[in-house]
């Protein structure tokens, strides 16, 4: 026999809103404001932000302030007015922006600037562990913030969003400017690169085979040049093969082979990887010696020590040097050519990180909670958290999990 239901029971058992409203009034508890500071980049070779107008105005209508250094936009073709209409607070000093919570910017703080920071901050920006020092890892420990680098953060699939992006952008950039280089108005060889029905293609040599090599070849290809990417992972030249489609040229780093197709190359593209703390293979001097006159070479990978002996670091007030009568552009931040683009890329992965940063509570929250998050840490809370910036240094260091496990 069935027993009988109270009268009203039934109603209130059944009534979304009686157990809606408990889960969100968890939800509203554990949501934090953020308080964001965008500074204006100091460094001349910096050009890009962390957050465009429309991604500014997406946080402020979700609760959060953000202040924003005048004229930090400006290199990216944003102006003030843009960002005061999105709701951000216009700063007229570093000081102001350096009063945020949560300073975000592309290059790492110069001196003057971590001088203007404080106890419990934490700081999103580039680490450039090609150009890092020992006093820079110092001076941040002293002020006891939390530091992460967005190049080493993760997203669920192990892959570092910030990377690809910038590198998508690298490699498809480079490739306008090898033709701009090889025109004859900047003393190259005079020709397009690429081909037409009638003239050979140009022939392009591409040093790697990851994010930066895939687009470099994609526009290569698509403008008609010939195209010869070598790489000794062999997974590596697979994948970029079914990526583009294509049947394309490739093979491992065999120097006699990848000597003589060097000397008949109009573009060289250095793109490959650090292993093991070096770039695992060199052009030597001598080979770049055989090029013909008028050749560019490019080395994106200048800020990690470079593929080409004769390579050294430029800028893009002054981009490129000519050794051999070799063309070398070796500006360490190809994206930041095209700042614009760049900083679109950067707001859209930002945005997302900082929204789950609120969601949780706050950053020491979503580093419990998110371990693709915390690969991107190298400074808790005053302490150095990075094996590998230890071992550089020869410094003491805290296992992250750890200190992450005993605070909770």
């Amino acid at each position: 026999m069935q027993e009988a239901v109270p009268p009203g029971f039934e109603s209130l058992a059944t009534s979304r809103a009686y157990f809606t409203q408990e889960s969100m009034l968890a939800v509203e508890t554990r949501r934090r404001k953020l308080f964001i500071g965008l500074p204006r980049e100091s460094s001349l070779q910096e050009n890009r932000l962390g957050l465009t107008p429309e991604a500014v105005k997406h946080l402020i209508n979700e609760g959060h302030e953000i202040v924003l250094e005048s004229g930090a936009g400006e290199p990216s073709k944003y102006s003030d007015h843009e960002f005061s209409e999105a709701g951000a607070t216009i700063a007229y000093s570093q000081k102001e922006v350096y009063e945020a919570d949560i300073i975000l910017k592309v290059a790492p703080p110069t001196t003057d600037e971590i001088n203007l920071m404080r106890a419990g901050q934490t700081l999103i920006s580039a680490l450039q562990f090609g150009s890092l020092t020992g006093d820079y890892i110092s001076s941040l420990t002293r002020k006891k913030i939390n530091a992460i680098a967005f190049e080493l953060i993760k997203d669920p699939s192990g892959a570092r969003p910030v990377v690809r992006a910038m590198s998508e952008i690298a490699g498809s950039t480079v490739m306008l400017i090898a033709a701009e280089y090889l025109a004859r108005s900047n003393e190259g060889k005079g020709i397009i690169l690429g081909g037409i029905t009638g003239v050979p293609p140009s022939q392009v040599v591409i040093l790697g085979a990851g994010t930066v090599a895939e687009y470099a070849a994609r526009a290569a290809t698509g403008l008609g040049a010939e195209v010869k990417v070598f790489d000794n992972h062999i997974y590596k030249l697979r994948r970029l093969k079914q990526n583009l489609g294509t049947q394309l040229y490739t093979s491992t780093l065999d120097t006699y082979v990848l000597n003589q197709q060097i000397r008949r190359a109009d573009v060289v593209i250095g793109a490959l990887n650090v292993e093991e703390g070096r770039i695992p293979f060199m052009v030597p001097e001598s080979v770049v010696a055989t090029m013909a006159p008028g050749s560019v070479i490019i080395d994106v990978s200048i800020d990690q020590g470079g593929c080409f002996e004769t390579s050294e670091m430029t800028s893009h007030s002054k981009p490129v040097f000519r050794k051999y009568d070799v063309v070398h552009y070796c500006v360490p931040n190809v994206a930041s050519r095209v700042p614009r683009t760049a900083t679109g890329a950067l707001s859209n992965i930002f945005t997302p990180i900082l929204q789950e940063i609120s969601q949780h509570g706050g950053v020491n929250e979503v580093l419990f909670a998110n371990e693709h998050f915390r690969a991107g840490v190298y400074i808790y809370k005053g302490s150095l958290t990075n094996s590998a910036i230890a071992k550089k240094f020869n410094m003491r260091y805290k296992e992250l999990g750890l200190m992450i496990a005993v605070r909770n």
